[in-house]
C-alpha cells in the first residue's frame, strides 16, 4: 500500500520532547486516563462550574489527527453494525415469534398475548432488546382486531422495518467522515451513488448516462427540504426523522407483488419521479444548450409567471451568462412544488 505523501511529511514535522522524565512524573501516571485529558490543561476558571462539552474536530492541515479520527469513526459504526440482528436471526425470531401465537382469526391473522411476548423478548436475546419492548406490544395492541393481544405480522414488521432503518443510519454516516453528524452535498452525492446498485427499483432501469442527472436530483431534495438556510450541509438526524433516508432505500424493494409496485409508484425517489422532473427540464429547454433563459423559465407550468418573479429567480440563483442549470431549475422547481413547506424561498 502507497502512503500519503502528506502523512509522511506530518510525521517528519512531529515534536517530540527529548526532555528525560522524572521519577514523580512517572509515578503519577494514569494510563487509563484518555490522552486529550492527559495533555490539556483544564485551568479555565469556567471550568469549576461548567464543564467542556464541546471539541473542535482536527485542523484540515492535521492529517494524523484527521486520519485517526476518521479511522475511529469507522471503527465505531462498524461496532455499531455487529450489535443489529443479520438476516438469519431476524429469520429465527420469525420461528419463535409462530412458536408462540396464541389465537389466529378466521381471516387468517395471528395474534399473541403479552406474556409469549415477554417470552419471546427472553428467547430473542440481546441484539432485540432495543426493538422488543412492552411499549410496542401496547402500540401495537390498539390497532389488533381482537382486544388485548397483538398481530404477530406486525411485531414482526416493525422490528425488520426498524433493523433495515439502524443499517441505513449507520451506512450514511459513514460518509460523515469526522463524525460530526452532517453530510455535506458532495458526502450526499457519494452516498446516493453507492447505493444505487442496491436499489432495484432504480438500478435495474437506470441508463447509466442519465446516474448523474438521477444523483443530483435526488440530493438537491434532500437539501431543498433539510437545508433551508443554505448552510451547505444537512444533519443525518434530520433525514432519518424526516422519513427521506426512509424513502429512498423503500426503493430496495424489488416488485413481487401489486403492493409494492403501487408504493413505489408513490415514491419521490423513484426513477419515473426524476425523469419527470428533468423532462420538464428539458421540455422548457427551446435551444438544447442545457441552460434556461428568463424567457425559456417563464413557460414554466401555464406561463403565468411575472417578469418581476422570473428576475426574483435569477437574481438568487447562481447563473451562467445570465441562464441557469439543471441544479438552479430544480431549486425553482421544487419552491413551486412545495409552497407549503417552504419557507424561505428565493431569499437572499
Amino acid at each position: 500500500m502507497e502512503i500519503d505523501p502528506e502523512l509522511l511529511k506530518a510525521f517528519e514535522n512531529l515534536q517530540v520532547s527529548m526532555r528525560p522524565i522524572s521519577p514523580e512524573e512517572i509515578a503519577a501516571f494514569d494510563e487509563s486516563t484518555p490522552l486529550k485529558e492527559r495533555n490539556e490543561k483544564q485551568d479555565h476558571p469556567s471550568y469549576s462550574k461548567i464543564p467542556r462539552f464541546f471539541d473542535p474536530p482536527p485542523k484540515p492541515e492535521d492529517k494524523i489527527r484527521q486520519m485517526l479520527r476518521r479511522e475511529a469513526h469507522s471503527m465505531f459504526l462498524q461496532r455499531q453494525a455487529a450489535l443489529l440482528p443479520d438476516t438469519d436471526e431476524l429469520d429465527e425470531m420469525w420461528k419463535i415469534l409462530q412458536d408462540h401465537v396464541d389465537e389466529t382469526t378466521e381471516a387468517k391473522d395471528q395474534l399473541m398475548e403479552f406474556d409469549s411476548f415477554i417470552k419471546v423478548s427472553e428467547k430473542l436475546g440481546e441484539k432485540f432488546e432495543m426493538f422488543i419492548r412492552p411499549r410496542l406490544f401496547l402500540t401495537l395492541m390498539v390497532n389488533s382486531p381482537v382486544p388485548g393481544k397483538a398481530e404477530v405480522l406486525a411485531i414482526f414488521k416493525y422490528v425488520t422495518g426498524r433493523v433495515a432503518l439502524e443499517h441505513g443510519r449507520i451506512g450514511i454516516s459513514f460518509y460523515d467522515e469526522m463524525g460530526q453528524g452532517f453530510l455535506q452535498e458532495a458526502d450526499l452525492e457519494n452516498y446516493v451513488r453507492d447505493i444505487i446498485p442496491t436499489l432495484a427499483q432504480v438500478s435495474n432501469f437506470l441508463d447509466p448516462l442519465f446516474e448523474t442527472f438521477y444523483v443530483c436530483t435526488v440530493v438537491k431534495k434532500f437539501f431543498f427540504f433539510l437545508d433551508p438556510l443554505h448552510t451547505g450541509r444537512i444533519r443525518i438526524e434530520d433525514a432519518i426523522a424526516t422519513g427521506m433516508l426512509s424513502e429512498i432505500l423503500e426503493l430496495r424493494k424489488g416488485e413481487e407483488d401489486q403492493e409494492i409496485h403501487e408504493k413505489q409508484d408513490r415514491n419521490w425517489f423513484s426513477l419515473e419521479s426524476v425523469i419527470e422532473v428533468y423532462d420538464t427540464f428539458l421540455g422548457l429547454d427551446k435551444d438544447h444548450n442545457g441552460l434556461l433563459s428568463k424567457e425559456e423559465l417563464a413557460m414554466f407550468g401555464s406561463g403565468t409567471l411575472t417578469s418581476v418573479f422570473i428576475d426574483r429567480v435569477f437574481k438568487v440563483s447562481r447563473t451562467y451568462d445570465n441562464e441557469i442549470d439543471y441544479k438552479g431549475f430544480l431549486e425553482f422547481f421544487f419552491a413551486l412544488e412545495n409552497r407549503d413547506h417552504c419557507t424561505t424561498c428565493f431569499t437572499s
